[in-house]
């Protein structure tokens, strides 16, 4: 009797996840899970068991997304153990028994792998946690799995397609399967706009955040350079890489930023932080955040290359106004386009240093150096280069130590163009924020000719280390757009309240039309 009312126990909880699978998750916000949970009709364990359901149907199979490199064999059991805490009294935070989903250039020192979707650094976990996740973690968050990429964070060759990795794959638009997902948080944008976890985050060197979260109708918020940690995370540059959060609205994407922002010693950026970390980011979203606010209208280099672009961003230009805004326009960013090859010589130079000391680091890496990737790429093409090569990679190697001239000279030029051009232009117009389209619509995907891509405003905050944030700014014919709001330095909290008015002024966000 014991073993049949087991099995019909069993077959009971087989049919409620087969009914249940995405119902607590699809579109679901933090705030609404929470009350979920603290009502009973939802348990960490019920939301794990629905996003993983969720991958299954339509990540593994269905219309194969492809965006989740693997699941964490351990997330349910984690859940269970967040859900004795609830029940005995104990709620970490917002993010508490929440799933979230990380980029696979993001080390945790679990069962899964870490590789930038390469196939050189598979068969050796990281030892632990980078510090975001030990953040994630202890602010009760589940870590799901790891998310496809652009192989290396895009920066291994010049004509490269984005959301393609030798491990993972290409990723796909949610949107329109046969469109790319941008890159390089490719697999992080397209599982968080398919629910296939509740939030998400990705890293940015120069676009890889906010170009993926435009692409499928996120949130996205590059942070300032030193607000979020980078130790334990694969590197490109030192001086541009952040982490930050991908999320289907301004509400989760603070409540992630407020998780994860924090000094850490292993990184000297962070110590700039001190005393500019907020509390709880949440505090700043105000939906009347935008009446009397001065923003600047950036038109110069990151307008007229598509016209369902300009379109959506006259439209926004109109909504900032009706929601109380007060418009300077044009407030172009200055010095664009003076400074890209900086930038690149600048990438190249810090990509050697920094992968080679974080490779130097990893214990049981099969690979210690880039010249060691270079060499296995060589020796495993066919897998590795089918599509296109690591000629950036190659340039990285030919570069010399950080002391030299050319270096320092690029560095300084770039980075202080860049500031300049962001920090003169809020004076000058005494400015709140500037505002520019995110990107274009989504190009078709094309592994032979690589990425079709048309414009950015990327950049300027890239460069400068500033934060840039992403919001919906509409669909052109069925793909997304997104706004950029992007500020001085440590002005993420600012900017987050501008971005969420906007967002509940105008409720651009619109779901994939996905299978629930």
């Amino acid at each position: 009797m014991a073993a049949i009312a087991a099995m019909t126990a069993a077959l009971m909880l087989l049919g409620a996840g087969a009914v249940h699978a995405g119902a607590t998750v699809v579109e679901a916000s933090v705030e609404k899970l929470q009350r979920d949970m603290a009502a009973g009709r939802a348990t960490s364990q019920s939301i794990t068991q629905d996003s993983l359901a969720r991958i299954r149907r339509l990540d593994r199979a269905g219309p194969r997304i492809n965006a989740v490199l693997e699941t964490n064999p351990d997330a349910l059991a984690i859940a269970r153990s967040l859900d004795r805490e609830r029940k005995a009294g104990k709620v970490r935070g917002p993010l508490h028994g929440i799933p979230v989903l990380l980029k696979d250039n993001i080390d945790t020192g679990d069962r899964m792998m870490t590789t930038a979707g390469s196939l050189a650094l598979m068969g050796a976990p990281a030892p632990r946690d980078a510090f975001i996740v030990k953040r994630l973690r202890e602010a009760g968050a589940v870590v799901i799995g790891k998310t496809n990429l652009s192989e290396w964070a895009n920066i291994r060759a010049s004509k490269s397609t984005s959301g393609w990795s030798a491990r993972g794959g290409q990723t796909k638009n949610p949107y329109a399967l046969a469109r790319n997902p941008c890159g390089s948080s490719s697999g992080t944008g397209a599982a968080i706009a398919s629910s296939f976890a509740v939030v998400g985050v990705g890293t940015e060197t120069d676009g890889s955040i906010v170009c993926p979260s435009s692409a499928a109708g996120l949130v996205g918020v590059k942070p300032t350079v030193g607000l979020v940690s980078r130790s334990g995370i694969i590197p490109i540059s030192h001086s541009q890489d952040t982490a930050g959060p991908m999320t289907r609205s301004v509400a989760d994407a603070a409540a992630v930023l407020t998780a994860i922002a924090g000094v850490d010693p292993e990184d000297p950026a962070t110590q700039a932080a001190q005393g500019r970390v907020a509390a709880d980011y949440r505090s700043f979203l105000k939906a009347d955040g935008l009446k009397g606010a001065r923003i600047g209208i950036a038109r110069k280099r990151v307008t007229g290359y598509n016209a369902h672009t300009d379109r959506l961003f006259g439209q926004a230009i109109a909504d900032l106004k009706r929601l109380g805004a007060e418009i300077v326009d044009p407030a172009d960013f200055g010095n664009m386009g003076d400074y890209d090859e900086e930038e690149l010589e600048v990438l190249l130079y810090e990509l050697k240093a920094g992968l080679d000391a974080y490779l130097g680091r990893r214990a049981g890496a099969p690979v210690r150096t880039l010249e060691d990737v270079i060499a296995f790429n060589e020796r495993n093409g066919l897998r590795e280069m089918p599509w296109f090569g690591q000629d950036l990679f190659i340039k990285a190697q030919a570069k010399g130590p950080l002391t030299d001239e050319a270096y320092l000279k690029a560095a300084e030029k770039a980075r202080r163009l860049a500031r300049t051009g962001i920090d003169d232009v809020l004076a000058q117009h005494k400015l709140d924020a500037i505002v520019a389209p995110t990107g274009s619509p989504a190009w078709l995907t094309d592994h032979v000719n690589g990425d079709a891509f048309q414009g950015s405003s990327s950049s300027p905050a890239a460069v400068a280390g500033y934060p840039n944030i992403t919001v919906p700014m509409g669909l052109a014919r069925g793909l997304p757009v997104g706004l950029s709001f992007v500020g001085t330095a440590w002005s993420e909290g600012k900017l987050l309240g501008l971005a969420y008015s906007y967002e509940q002024g105008t409720r651009h966000r619109r779901a994939p039309k996905l299978p629930r």
